[in-house]
């Protein structure tokens, strides 16, 4: 197949040039030039025919005649995974998955595709990490040693688009986009311009046979997906694997997702037959205390449609003139802000104390309804008094020591209650009517300042 010969573009100006330059012959600006394919001749279009467009011409109608359809969905077998992705995979969609080396990407998306194939789709992995024999190997530790998943191993993007037209599969994995490189350029594979440039051709394979395309995207050492930003527009879903690799317990994190909920969590055991769905997530957050302890408060988070329980626990110690500040799952810029609301509104002073706080199990609680539990657990190891056995707490606060609702308080306080819990401290917009007997065995004490939720923990010693 011949090559275009290619042409370096300037992301600044626009301008280009024919060879690689450190800076920009137009506007001289350095480090701007990115390769690309030059423009082919008249009459040839390198993504696909003559006459061929990325999506073909259609007629133009107002939102009110279009018929609105629910997209066809194939679930994998895998609760978790499916919970993620909305319901299962949809036809022509493109799933991205990203998460760090060995946490397990290869080994879910392996046992996922292969349910698949025995489920009667026709199914394709591409893998461009790992020979054939390498793949056996791990269907014959993950137990399925008949497995009759087809497997290509290349990393030629134009054999890859000629297998996919051949063979039609229902759903194809491309493990992974950084090692495919397309003849097209001349870059090595994983560079910024073959990434972008092999996803869009995948991409448009997807859209225009149906075929769902399941791509694995490597990491940077921050933990982001390693090419080009726009690799994450291009595509329908974007995932992230989470956990630490020398824990059993993994999370996949839905943080783009057009058929679905984003921040939607799916999680798993790794187990010697391989990943498992964990039913009752909550018990991985939750530290198995046979008396309650000080510094502990559990409070009730929610990832995506999911409440969890994720236990809190503080401990203050005597601190040097520096006191330290450092929290684990949790903002360390909002724990700052925490103390000084505790200190000024509640009158619990901590400047002279080391305060670490840590989200039991490595999940991360990005939303500040774990503000209450967070100052309720430091006040607790100041003390030196523990919470009262099956206490759950939750909600906001604000600078001016008001605590403020946090969103779905019903659904997070039948979770406690469903799993036992037996006191809440809860932002009083958040309490139930008097008369609900969902709550039933639960003692519910609504608060509207932090101070309140002070005495009564202090009530409750």
């Amino acid at each position: 197949m011949a090559k275009d010969k290619s042409i370096y573009t300037c992301t600044e100006c626009g301008g280009t040039s024919a060879r690689w330059m450190g800076k920009c012959p137009s506007c001289n600006a350095w480090n701007t030039l990115i390769e690309g394919s030059a423009e082919p001749a008249a009459g040839k279009n390198r993504f696909g025919s003559a006459h061929a467009s990325l999506a073909p011409t259609s007629e133009v109608l107002p939102l009110s005649q279009i018929e609105a359809a629910d997209f066809e969905r194939h679930p994998t077998g895998i609760d978790e995974l499916d919970r993620v992705l909305g319901g299962g995979m949809v036809e022509g969609g493109v799933v991205l998955i990203g998460g760090d080396p060995g946490i397990g990407k290869s080994t879910l998306l392996l046992q996922a595709v292969d349910a698949l194939q025995r489920s009667g789709m026709n199914t394709l992995y591409v893998t461009g990490e790992e020979s054939g024999a390498q793949v056996a190997m791990r269907s014959r530790r993950l137990g399925l040693p008949d497995s009759l998943v087809p497997v290509l191993p290349e990393i030629q993007l134009e054999k890859i688009l000629h297998t996919l037209q051949s063979r039609q599969p229902h759903i194809a994995i491309i493990d992974s986009i950084q090692t495919v490189y397309s003849d097209q350029l001349t870059s090595a594979p994983g560079s910024v311009a073959q990434v972008r440039e092999c996803a869009a051709h995948l991409t448009r394979t997807a859209k225009s046979t149906g075929t769902t395309i399941v791509l694995v995207g490597h990491v940077t050492k921050e933990g982001a997906l390693a090419g080009p930003r726009v690799l994450e527009h291009m595509v329908d879903t974007v995932l992230y694997f989470e956990g630490d690799t020398h824990s059993n317990f993994r999370l996949i994190r839905a943080i783009k997702n057009r058929f679905g909920a984003v921040n939607e969590i799916g999680v798993f055991a790794m187990t010697e037959k391989g990943l498992k769905g964990v039913s009752n997530p909550s018990a991985i957050f939750l530290s198995q205390h046979s008396e309650p302890v000080p510094g502990s408060c559990v409070m009730v988070t929610l990832e995506g449609s999911r409440p969890l329980l994720v236990e809190i626990q503080a401990l203050v110690d005597s601190g040097g003139p520096s006191p330290r500040r450092l929290s684990v799952g949790l903002e360390r810029d909002r724990l700052a802000m925490l103390l000084a609301v505790l200190h000024r509104h509640a009158g619990v002073a901590c400047m002279d104390q080391d305060v670490f706080v840590n989200a039991v199990g490595g999940v991360h609680i990005r939303e500040p309804a774990a503000d209450l539990a967070v100052m309720l657990a430091i006040t607790s190891s100041l003390r030196g008094k523990p919470l009262p056995k099956g206490f759950i707490a939750f909600g906001e606060v604000g600078l001016a020591g008001e605590v403020r609702p946090a969103p779905r308080g019903q659904d997070r306080l039948k979770e406690a209650a469903k799993l036992g819990f037996k006191v809440a401290v809860v932002p009083r917009a958040n309490a139930p009517k008097k008369n609900d007997k969902s709550f039933e065995g639960l003692t519910i004490y609504p608060v509207d300042r932090i101070e309140e939720a002070m005495q009564v923990v202090r009530g409750l010693d």
